[in-house]
């Protein structure tokens, strides 16, 4: 079992602020009257209330639940995950910087794959970790995490943490649920390994058992960004065992969920329906957009999220056609790292199934 570091096993650091709503939970009754908190409740809101109308306003006088509960008890009603193995924060990218404050210290050495969301590697280095990166397999319609090469890495490195996106940002690549077993298997025994699922939900069997289980040494991370879209109120969970968890709330930032990013997700969570047809929305519209740019011939990877990948034959035509669709107003994203330079990302919403929309593009797959 992966272990902790040495400064937040035993008792402390305890949160000193866990909040009214917590307070009310121990206590097993309301407290009508909040005269310690020291929040703006006097504040009369005119503006705000004018502007987004009072049911908003009602929202933001008092600090926020912090330990998300409605949240935590809606997703666990709907996924079957345990309640106390889940952690709710600000978004998948708080979450990730909160694992690597949790789990490893300065200077260990941490394994990624170069090119991969690149969050994690801007929290990991500004913690001061050895961030070691290996290469993509990449081959026809393939680019995925390689596996065996982060195993072999963090054995041959004495990785404290290894991290993967599953499915993968910016390719799109989804690895069965035996693959990650399967790596958690070949990880040394006290080496985490991070699971990015911010596009779980997309997968065609997200409904599945695996996606509810409880893995150990591994925290699992989700977000409500996507599926649920509520990038803007930035809301995700972890899924852990509770002993690690624990950890991670010694931690946390008291209230790093707002009140009003709280009230709209359980609205958004309540009504699951709504959520299902986005997703069946947004698989069809992936495909008919990767079917189009296959009829261009674009070499379009599989992809099991919200968005295509396409490699384009080389770096420098990639870059050209992306600076020329940013000059004409239209965003699509190209991968910083110098080693996916020839990949561009579309996301899968209606705007680039627009005629014309990416003729830029498409004018350049023409060309060859």
């Amino acid at each position: 079992m992966p272990r902790f570091p040495d400064y937040l096993t035993g008792d402390g650091p305890t949160n000193p602020f866990p909040g009214v709503r917590v307070l009310e939970r121990r206590l097993g009754r309301e407290i009508p009257h909040q005269l310690g908190s020291n929040e703006g409740l006097d504040m009369p809101h005119r503006a705000l209330r004018d502007h987004f109308g009072d049911a908003m306003a009602a929202h933001v006088y008092s600090y926020g639940d912090a330990e998300a509960l409605g949240i935590r008890r809606r997703i666990a009603e709907q996924q079957g995950i345990p309640i106390e193995a889940m952690l709710v924060d600000a978004g998948a990218d708080s979450l990730i910087a909160l694992a690597l404050r949790a789990l490893v210290e300065p200077g260990d050495t941490l394994v990624g794959t170069a090119g991969t969301y690149p969050t994690f590697g801007y929290f990991a280095r500004g913690q001061g970790c050895r961030l070691l990166e290996v290469p993509y397999d990449e081959g026809p319609s393939r680019l995925a995490p390689d596996l065996e090469a982060l195993a072999a890495t963090a054995r041959d490195e004495g990785a404290r943490l290894v991290y993967l996106a599953n499915p993968d940002n910016p390719g799109g690549h989804l690895h069965t649920d035996a693959d990650v077993q399967a790596l958690r298997r070949e990880l040394p025994d006290d080496c985490w390994l991070l699971l990015d699922e911010a596009y779980h939900d997309f997968r065609d069997d997200a409904d599945g058992e695996f996606g509810r289980r409880i893995l150990p040494g591994v925290v699992r991370l989700r977000t409500l960004s996507k599926a649920h879209g509520l990038a803007g109120l930035r809301v995700g969970y972890a899924i852990a065992e509770p002993e690690t968890l624990a950890v991670m709330m010694k931690v946390r930032i008291h209230y790093a969920v707002s009140t009003l990013t709280q009230a709209a997700a359980e609205v958004v969570l309540d009504h699951p329906d709504e959520v299902r047809a986005h997703v069946a929305a947004v698989r069809e519209r992936r495909e008919r957009l990767a079917a189009h740019l296959r009829e261009l011939g674009a070499d379009v990877l599989p992809s099991a999220t919200n968005f295509v990948g396409l490699r384009l034959p080389g770096a420098e035509l990639a870059g050209r056609v992306h600076q020329a669709l940013l000059d004409d107003g239209k965003l699509i994203a190209r991968p910083a790292d110098p080693a996916l330079g020839h990949v561009l990302r579309i996301t899968a919403v209606e705007d680039a199934l627009v005629p014309g929309r990416l003729a830029i593009l498409e004018r350049a797959l023409k060309e060859g």
